[in-house]
């Protein structure tokens, strides 16, 4: 890995006017108010709500959620991250049970579980991964299962046993460039992740004889250039990382990393473009884009889950 000094400039800088592209809908309406009461009573939470998503109110209009598991605390303290850190609570073996139900009253056709990261327990988090992929499976039978998940530190059983439960797509996200993980992804490492997708499809090869679809996200603006962006998707497209989603990084707070710049809706065509040149089967790339939006259409569109 790079180990070059990265300089973050924090010095105040004169506000910048968000861009028109970057202008979503305030959450509201029905659909939006029930779905937010459910995870109430349910006590279980969305990574829409916790990482502050910007699309929230048009995914869940269309009943689209992504149910973030294993509490709401996560162990490390990524530079870019809305989700809050600190010491978790014991993880709660029943919340899949609960997240199942709620994927079956919503009668979702894909489903998109993720969770913190749990540093303290990264097969307990695994085991918890396991039991939603088949609480789902029970619960609402015929739902697409997609998995964001932790790298687990490179644990291999972590890993293994949720290639074992055959979610229809394994994702985990590479985030940024190598040069701005020490800043940006705090805890992670370039090449673990990079072997983790990899991993995955070999596992998945040595168990069921067939693949298993990969998909990562990187976010942009936080200072990588151009030509590293590109090194990334070739790096993942040589560990055959099937979607690839491309979006806009957005500061959360002033005690996250300063935002670089905005990239243009063609330097998002012409990302996309470069990325299907080297193979991706589907790439969703826009300001907007987040690691879950339109999942469902990313996964039939593919015809690959």
């Amino acid at each position: 890995m790079n180990s070059e000094l990265v300089q973050i400039d924090l010095s105040p800088r004169r506000p910048v006017k968000k861009p028109e592209w970057l202008k979503a809908k305030a959450p509201m309406g029905e659909t939006f108010h029930n779905l937010k009461k459910m995870a109430r009573e349910l006590n279980l939470h969305t990574v829409c709500e916790s990482a502050q998503c910007p699309n929230i109110g048009e995914c869940w209009n269309q009943k689209s959620a992504t149910f973030m598991m294993l509490g709401n605390l996560c162990t490390r303290r990524c530079g870019f991250c809305a989700v809050p850190k600190g010491k978790p609570e014991p993880i709660d073996f029943d919340e899949p049970r609960r997240v199942a139900y709620a994927v079956a009253q919503l009668g979702l056709a894909h489903a998109v579980i993720t969770s913190v990261n749990r540093d303290d327990d990264n097969v307990g988090a695994a085991r918890a991964f396991v039991s939603v992929i088949e609480e789902i499976r029970a619960q609402a039978p015929g739902c697409r299962v997609e998995v964001l998940t932790p790298d687990f530190q490179g644990n291999e059983e972590a890993l293994r046993m949720v290639v074992a439960a055959a979610p229809e797509i394994l994702n985990h996200n590479i985030e940024t460039v190598p040069r701005l993980y020490r800043v940006a992804k705090s805890g992670g490492r370039y090449e673990r992740s990079l072997g983790f997708l990899e991993k995955a499809k070999a596992i998945a090869e040595e168990l069921f004889g067939k693949t298993i679809v990969t998909k990562t996200g990187i976010i942009v603006g936080m200072g990588e250039e151009m030509h590293e962006l590109l090194a990334v998707f070739r790096d993942l497209a040589d560990r055959k990382v099937d979607i690839l989603t491309i979006g806009q990084y957005l500061r959360p707070s002033r005690d996250h990393l300063p935002m670089a710049r905005y990239y243009t809706p063609e330097e998002f065509a012409f990302l996309k473009h470069e990325a299907l040149g080297m193979g991706f089967k589907h790439v969703e790339s826009g300001p907007l884009v987040r690691s879950s939006y339109h999942a469902q259409e990313q996964a039939e569109s593919t015809g690959l889950a």
